[in-house]
């Protein structure tokens, strides 16, 4: 018989009592070596439906299952959004693309401040939409409205059109939407910046005659009635990246394990969030006050391609806004380029930039590859392939300053 010490005892006893309260497939590792550097983790988010992924992973424990204490915070404007990742008050965010690139170079009033994107978090859901006034004179096609901005520019008034952040997504759909037309987004209207919640008031008092700006608040104009939907940006650009989720690289190089625990929990709610059946919950959750507050009824239409733009016509849209499909989230390296050549074809940035460059600095593939390795999603990879929008023009990613200078209408700086 096998004698049994006091100290074998308590040490079979101890690992017990240990193993029990263990998660399932645990083998003797080093388990802790796997949990996030910080745990109590604070997500900045604006009031649009492309926050969902975020909202969903917090509501639904998501975040909670990889080790993170989330809190989300509700912010007041993409300055905020900024400002609060900058100080460190947030820790990751709901952010346009183009912002993480404009604070790495300290573009548009920001301070400088180094920042990364390891998760694209949406394509497609965004639009321009113009003022009940253009209803039945200007419909898709952008060159219907010159005429318009050339009568008021003449007479002294310039149309204002409205975006929600100068180096943003917005401000980039706009900027092209109106030069595709003919028109000089710099010297033809007067071109404003205006927080996404606060644009279908704006309108109502008659502050602006169109705006670019996300989900549900296209809808929202046409719902309220003051309003139409022009174009979507996805008839722009198909399955175009919109926001993503940033970190300031100072917090993603100290902390890559706890970026890596983000993105587990973000992947669960995006893949969710793509199944159909799931979006009339969704709707339920984001349109809460606390989120967007809109009601779930204006929010789900588009989000399941049901397009009213609300002029008359309409269409079932098979590129609504997605989260998962499609390769959604890989951070690829071309979306940063192409957001180069805008700064660089309206005057943002002074010379040609290094597109690879920067490109390389920001965008954080190998993050998202480890990330999606250790949960054993298998992605699409990097994407170099050309691009196409909606008056023609292709963008070829590897040569991005030919593509930056071949525009007509531009206000280049060196």
């Amino acid at each position: 018989m096998q004698t049994q010490t006091r100290r074998s005892f308590l040490t079979r006893s101890t690992l017990g009592a240990l193993a029990a309260g263990l998660p399932s497939g645990w083998a003797g590792r080093a388990f802790a070596s796997d949990a996030p550097e910080v745990a109590d983790i604070k997500i900045g988010i604006i009031a649009l439906t492309d926050n969902s992924p975020f909202v969903i992973a917090h509501e639904k424990g998501l975040f909670k299952k990889y080790g993170i204490n989330s809190t989300i915070s509700k912010e007041a404007s993409w300055a905020v959004i900024r400002d609060k990742l900058v100080t460190g008050e947030n820790q990751a965010t709901h952010m346009l693309i183009g912002m993480p690139i404009a604070s790495t170079l300290g573009l548009g009033g920001s301070a400088k401040k180094e920042m990364v994107i390891p998760w694209l978090v949406n394509r497609n859901g965004q639009a321009i939409t113009l003022a009940n006034k253009f209803k039945g004179k200007v419909a898709a096609d952008p060159k219907a409205l010159k005429p318009f901005v050339d009568e008021a520019k003449g007479a002294g008034a310039p149309l204002t059109f409205a975006m929600t952040f100068p180096p943003g997504t917005h401000a980039m759909w706009m900027r092209y939407y109106l030069a595709a037309g003919g028109i000089n987004p710099d010297t033809d209207v007067s071109l404003i910046t205006i927080p996404p919640p606060q644009m279908v008031a704006n309108m109502k008092v008659g502050k602006m005659d169109g705006f670019c700006v996300g989900e549900p608040w296209n809808a929202r104009s046409i719902a309220d009635d003051i309003g139409y939907t022009s174009v979507t940006t996805q008839e722009m650009w198909k399955n175009h990246p919109e926001k993503v989720c940033a970190f300031t690289k100072e917090f993603a190089e100290t902390n890559p394990k706890t970026v890596k625990t983000v993105l587990k929990a973000l992947h669960e709610a995006s893949v969710w969030l793509d199944v159909l059946d799931n979006r009339k919950e969704q709707c339920e959750i984001v349109g809460a006050a606390s989120y967007v507050n809109c009601p779930p009824e204006v929010i789900y239409d588009r989000l399941v391609g049901n397009l009213d733009y609300g002029d008359g016509r309409t269409k079932k849209d098979e590129d609504y806004m997605i989260f998962s499909g499609r390769n959604c989230n890989y951070p690829q390296m071309k979306y940063a380029k192409w957001w180069l050549t805008q700064f660089r074809r309206w005057g943002m940035v002074e010379g040609a930039p290094d597109y690879d460059g920067i490109a390389k600095s920001i965008m954080m593939p190998a993050l998202y590859e480890e990330a999606m390795k250790e949960i054993g999603y298998t992605h699409g990879g990097a994407d170099d392939k050309p691009e196409a929008f909606f008056d023609g023009g292709v963008f070829d990613p590897s040569k991005p300053e030919d593509y930056a200078t071949s525009f007509a209408i531009k206000n280049m700086k060196g």
